[in-house]
């Protein structure tokens, strides 16, 4: 007889890919009990995804994942290839891939596989408390709705089937070479996985987790979606892209940046430079479906899709022997109406939103999603915060989708278009329009442009309880994550990224500008606070319990303007470099707003519009986000901000 074992973990996250891993990462962070579930036997292997954006980078690094960066290949520059009169494709200009100033990092590409082995790997490193377990899918879904209220209760029971790699290993078609796995243009299969799986009859295949949390990375045909009746609204296009992964052998001159290429009459090609010499073509077809219906896969081939780009790059020639990857796929721009169940279960990644790849959004969004919602579970869970600040995920990630959306349908329409033969031709597509919209779309492709509005996280005037001032700091956008500068360690001159100072560990942090404090009033102003930030009766020790270090749950960061000659550090309020028994005092938490010995001036207070006198507290969330922005001294601001969701210790 089949033995069914039961058991209950706090999140169960269904699909392994950018979004799934992303949030089990945050999880293993936070030391929250969790289980990553997928259905295919092994991770991929090439091809899908490759471009990383600014914040994507941000993201990694504040993990200490920095493999991405050191081995990708660094997009810098874009060129753009038009007809000429006689139709022929000329190089009409060059930009800069990332605009200066933006971010630390800028634009890399790397497969995703090998993103996905190093989120796997530093899962690993991390404790290997959270594996991802295949092949494993869903099979069914119960929901308990008299628990939901109850944040200690397991309201969600999860039927997990396990499957035999043969029934987990996806068909590929006829004639396609091993590992050029097709994945956008096979049919969602998971139904039929889960009858087959059914139908074989053996014993011990079954399991039922009840949970507190699930979550659905589980992609375009999401399992978990379905399940919860949530639809997804939007539209096909009828253009057929195809993709290629190949060492090209070309004469074309700019193979190896960015390209963005218009024929006169042939379509529209994109250039994307990869590592290990590896280039990714992007081609428009023109074979479509009926009424742009569902892709004939028996007619896309790598001979077809390699014909077209020889037509659109002519009069250059193009070939290869070696091709890693290929897929076609048709632009599907839709966003799932609805990305959570009343707080406990929910979508991420491209379970919420697809689109086309080519302004390389899809796995950014996707782990992007994740990182927002990740903390919040975990804090939660933990018993830090109350279930409210769940609700703060659909209002902030729902509408990002949205935006991509927007964004992606006009710049695919502008680069699939027929470029306009002159003025007149109002049926064409401006290049200047295009390369317009290039430029004003960068920093929104860079992940720079999201912006949180007010909710119980965020506070961007004052409200009456938490008397916010922007104008303190008044080139920080409240909402907006923190950009970064560089500041000066004053005990021991080390110059570092401010970003650098704001790990992934799911602590909130003070970041106190407390201004010249080589002034004596000024000083005797940051001195109080030290005084408060250590009293019993202090934010701080309102949530941290008082086995956990001190700045556990709420760190503390100076930043201050005075020379940092000027200034002592053991002369601070403890509050601001805490000693433990053990370890000493701490050496990492003030900083000077000075001149380096040899990487200049970061200029912080100017580049944040703060005042080097007035100065200010910035707070900041767990995932690197303005919360709010309040007086140096205003205590109570400090104290009404947390008390809307942390729960007192």
């Amino acid at each position: 007889m089949a033995t069914t074992i039961e058991s209950e973990v706090d999140v169960v996250i269904v699909g392994a890919g950018p979004a799934g891993l992303m949030l089990a990462t945050w999880l293993s962070h936070l030391n929250v009990r969790a289980r990553i579930i997928d259905k295919r036997p092994s991770k991929i292997m090439t091809g899908q995804a490759d471009g990383f954006q600014c914040r994507t980078l941000e993201i990694l690094d504040s993990f200490g994942i920095d493999r991405v960066w050191k081995e990708s290949n660094h997009m810098l520059e874009v060129c753009f290839w038009n007809p000429d009169k006689n139709g022929v494709i000329r190089r009409t200009g060059r930009t800069p891939d990332t605009p200066s100033g933006l971010s630390r990092f800028t634009e890399c590409v790397l497969h995703q596989g090998r993103m996905e082995r190093f989120f796997l790997d530093h899962l690993k490193e991390n404790g290997d408390t959270i594996r991802v377990e295949r092949p494993i899918l869903p099979s069914e879904l119960e929901i308990d709705t008299s628990k939901l209220e109850d944040p200690t209760a397991y309201p969600i029971t999860v039927r997990l089937r396990h499957l035999t790699d043969e029934e987990a290993t996806p068909s590929q078609g006829t004639g396609i070479p091993n590992g050029l796995f097709r994945s956008n243009i096979t049919a969602d299969d998971t139904e039929d996985l889960i009858k087959s799986s059914a139908d074989s009859n053996r014993a011990g295949t079954d399991e039922i987790v009840h949970t507190k949390y699930l979550i659905g990375c589980d992609g375009a045909h999401s399992w978990v979606r379905k399940q919860l009746g949530f639809k997804m609204e939007g539209e096909h296009t009828e253009i057929i892209w195809g993709v290629l992964d190949v060492t090209p052998i070309t004469d074309f001159p700019d193979i190896r940046v960015r390209c963005l290429i218009h024929s006169a009459s042939a379509g529209s090609l994109m250039v994307i430079p990869r590592e290990n010499r590896v280039v990714r073509l992007y081609i428009q077809l023109k074979e479509v479906s009926e009424g742009g219906g569902a892709v004939d896969r028996s007619k896309v081939t790598p001979g077809q899709i390699l014909a077209a780009a020889q037509k659109i790059i002519a009069p250059y020639t193009l070939t290869y022997e070696q091709c890693d990857w290929f897929a076609a796929y048709q632009i599907a721009q839709r966003v799932a109406d609805r990305v959570d169940l009343s707080e406990r279960v929910f979508l991420a990644g491209d379970a919420v939103h697809t689109h086309s790849p080519k302004a390389g959004q899809g796995q950014n969004v996707s782990i992007q999603d994740s990182y927002n919602l990740g903390w919040k579970i975990g804090l939660v869970v933990r018993g830090q915060a109350t279930l409210e600040i769940l609700k703060t995920y659909a209002a902030e990630r729902l509408q990002v989708a949205k935006d991509l959306i927007a964004f992606d349908r006009k710049f695919s329409k502008l680069f699939s278009g027929r470029p306009a033969k002159d003025v007149s031709d109002e049926t064409g597509i401006s290049l200047d329009e295009f390369r317009k919209v290039f430029h004003q779309g960068a920093v929104f492709a860079a992940g720079l442009s999201v912006d949180y509005g007010p909710n119980i996280l965020v506070v961007k005037e004052d409200d009456g309880s938490v008397r916010c001032v922007p104008s303190l700091a008044s080139k920080v956008p409240i909402g907006m994550r923190l950009a970064s500068h560089k500041v000066v360690n004053q005990a021991d001159a080390l110059p570092i990224e401010l970003q650098r100072l704001l790990p992934s560990d799911g602590r909130f942090r003070l970041i106190v500008f407390a201004g010249d404090i080589s002034n004596p009033g000024i000083r005797a102003r940051y001195d109080r606070l030290g005084v408060y930030l250590s009293s019993q009766a202090g934010v701080i020790s309102t949530y941290t319990p008082q086995t956990a270090a001190r700045d556990s749950v709420i760190e503390v960061l100076t930043v201050h303007s005075a020379k940092r000659h000027h200034v002592e550090l053991q002369g601070l309020p403890e509050a601001f470099h805490p000693f433990d028994r053990t370890r000493g005092w701490d050496y990492w938490k003030v900083y000077a707003d000075d001149e380096s010995y040899h990487e200049g001036h970061g200029r912080v207070y100017e580049n944040f519009g703060i005042d080097r006198d007035e100065g200010c507290i910035v707070v900041v969330r767990p995932d690197g986000y303005v919360a709010a922005v309040v007086k140096v001294d205003d205590t109570r601001s400090l104290e009404a901000y947390f008390a809307r969701f942390m729960i007192r210790v």
